[in-house]
């Protein structure tokens, strides 16, 4: 009467799966996920995701991120690219170059890089009608 699609099952293990690197680990290498990062330790190296990467405060990147969101509590030192949103708590510590759609920095974050913006501007077209397109700012 009731089946399981095996195929469904695997897609949401993989979008619900988040990758933990816990206080005290040291991790060298590149990384691919589709799943979530949680960091609390330390990784050197490039990672990329299409899910979300939060770095806790004892946690440090040191490499290449590029993923959608990212939320910092913690070090980052190197290039990151985001396609989404990049939230800075009080306690964060930015350096390098970044690349982002949308910002969002606490008072005290310590953010010392090379920003650009990118997302969707808003133009009025003749017909009045809003249109948006998607430029670099």
């Amino acid at each position: 009467m009731f089946s399981t699609n095996k195929k469904d099952k695997n897609m949401e293990e993989i979008t619900s799966s988040q990758n933990i690197v816990a206080q005290g680990t040291k991790i060298t290498g590149d990384f691919v996920s589709e799943g979530d990062f949680r960091i609390d330790g330390t990784v050197e190296g490039n990672i990329k995701t299409s899910g979300k990467v939060v770095v806790g405060k004892s946690g440090f990147i040191k490499g290449t991120l590029q993923g959608t969101d990212a939320h910092f509590e913690g070090k980052f030192s190197g290039k990151l690219n985001l396609t989404g949103m990049l939230t800075l708590k009080s306690s964060a510590n930015i350096e390098g170059e970044v690349l982002v759609s949308k910002l969002s920095v606490e008072p005290g974050a310590n953010f010392n890089v090379t920003c650009s913006m990118k997302g969707m501007v808003k133009e009025i077209n003749k017909g009045g009608q809003r249109q948006e397109t998607g430029k670099t700012a």
